[in-house]
């Protein structure tokens, strides 16, 4: 993937569990920090921002594709209205429109000669003071785009990965907008997934206060049951994917049933089928549950079409759905 130049990662793993060394980075040249483009070494944030100390900082994950039409960003524009309204949440005002984010993000991708890469938006609270309240101190935005692998592994593409249920609840959204992508809200995902790493999993599967199905550390849920296609609603305090909105569609137009209701932890063992969705892991199976098989232990017959049509659409090979390829000229 990506650009043809071989660099060695930045910054190696000394320890890698199944999947994660595709995580590591392979750091482009250039990056957009504010309306410029800098050296990658460049993109540096001082030690007192605002958004290191607190928390108080947004972010985007989306993917480009290599396309027959080129490089293309899928739903570029919904991330970036989604990075805004996240930005919202916590009273940051960005100071770039959507539309000046997305053609930043092409003039990244070209700049690096990518064709198919990770990209990542962040908007942080700058240095001002040292105070929590951060209102009125500026804000700091860079675009950061860089070859990626499978998110949870090539085999767990294939074959399904193995999770388990954490003993961490998802951060309630009387406490914080947990419906917003902000970064203080991703330690309640890192002590999840760690916890789930340290026992031998590849993810972990969060509940929220009420003991009902939430998601993943950093993915949406669905399973299948009865035919249906089911996932936790947005009241479930989860983060509002659009690869999970990607996949209701698709799903609709495949024909199947799909439903957003609450589900209990025991119910998830009860699933013929389960997959992840988001914007790193596209669409991975899940074949193991706090050690008990989903379904039959292999990726079932739902779960692949789904995969395969997902494949076509963010390839540019389904015309009905180009609309949600932004093409890098």
């Amino acid at each position: 993937m990506g650009s043809e130049r071989s660099v060695t990662p930045l910054y190696p793993m000394s320890q890698t569990t199944k999947g994660d060394e595709d995580m590591q980075i392979q750091p482009p040249e250039s990056v957009w920090k504010n309306g410029k483009m800098i050296a990658w070494k460049d993109a540096t944030v001082h030690a007192l921002s605002h958004g290191l100390h607190y928390g108080t900082a947004v972010f985007e994950g989306i993917r480009c594709y290599d396309t027959q039409d080129g490089p293309a960003v899928f739903r570029l524009k919904d991330h970036m209205a989604r990075l805004h309204t996240s930005a919202k949440a916590i009273n940051m005002a960005i100071p770039h429109t959507v539309d000046e984010l997305c053609s930043a993000t092409r003039e990244v991708i070209k700049v690096n000669a990518l064709k198919s890469c990770y990209i990542r938006p962040i908007s942080l609270f700058g240095v001002s003071g040292i105070g929590v309240n951060p209102i009125g101190y500026p804000v700091d935005t860079f675009i950061i785009a860089f070859p990626l692998g499978a998110y949870l592994g090539q085999d767990g593409v294939k074959n399904g990965i193995r999770v388990h249920t954490s003993s961490w609840r998802r951060t309630s959204g009387s406490s914080v907008p947990a419906t917003a992508k902000i970064c203080g809200n991703y330690v309640n995902s890192a002590l999840a997934v760690m916890e789930a790493k340290q026992n031998g999993f590849d993810e972990t599967i969060l509940l929220n206060e009420h003991g009902m199905v939430a998601e993943g550390s950093g993915e949406n849920i669905f399973v299948v049951r009865n035919g249906s296609i089911v996932t936790p609603p947005l009241s479930a305090g989860i983060l509002p994917g659009i690869t999970r909105d990607s996949v209701m569609h698709l799903a609709k137009d495949m024909g199947h049933h799909v439903l957003e209701q609450n589900m209990t932890r025991a119910e998830l063992y009860l699933a013929e089928e389960s997959f992840f969705t988001g914007s790193a892991a596209e669409v991975t199976p899940i074949r193991e549950i706090d050690r008990r098989p989903v379904g039959d232990g292999r990726p079932g017959p739902i779960t692949k079409g789904l995969q395969i049509k997902y494949s076509d659409i963010i390839t540019g090979k389904v015309s009905k759905y180009k609309l949600w390829l932004d093409v890098v000229e």
